[in-house]
């Protein structure tokens, strides 16, 4: 069984792994847990999705950095082709600076890949979709 975060309520749902394909909604709120976009990270559900079963790829981003303008379309076509064997999900370094200086990020854009609660891989700088789809893959 797989640990899965709800985008919606954020309650947490045990798929089994083989299923996580077939479109699986929330035993709670009934809503879809893989949407194909990323989800909005704060200091209120930032661990909960860390810490989960499922992979956590996180692009921490500020609203005015042009590098994180430009990677925001391609982050978003990434996540429809990694979903759903990868969350993907954004955090505002601005809005959320002590989650930023936990991870001493120093510079935007900057992904960090999460695998149960652990930071396994690091890259800075903007990617196209592919580039962020491939550099995930291989660090999994």
């Amino acid at each position: 069984m797989t640990t899965v975060i709800c985008p919606n309520c954020k309650s947490t749902n045990r798929v089994p792994q083989e299923r996580l394909g077939d479109n699986p909604n929330c035993g709670r709120c009934g809503g879809a847990l893989f949407q194909g976009h990323p989800v909005t990270l704060t200091a209120a559900n930032f661990d909960r999705h860390a810490n989960a079963d499922l992979p956590l790829l996180v692009d921490f981003w500020a609203e005015w950095c042009g590098p994180c303008k430009m990677m925001a379309p391609q982050f978003e076509a990434a996540a429809r082709s990694l979903e759903p064997r990868v969350r993907l999900g954004k955090l505002n370094t601005e809005a959320e600076q002590q989650i930023a200086g936990r991870y001493e990020i120093r510079g935007i854009p900057t992904m960090i890949l999460f695998k149960g609660g652990k930071e396994i891989a690091r890259q800075s700088g903007a990617m196209s979709a592919a580039q962020i789809a491939q550099w995930a893959q291989s660090r999994l």
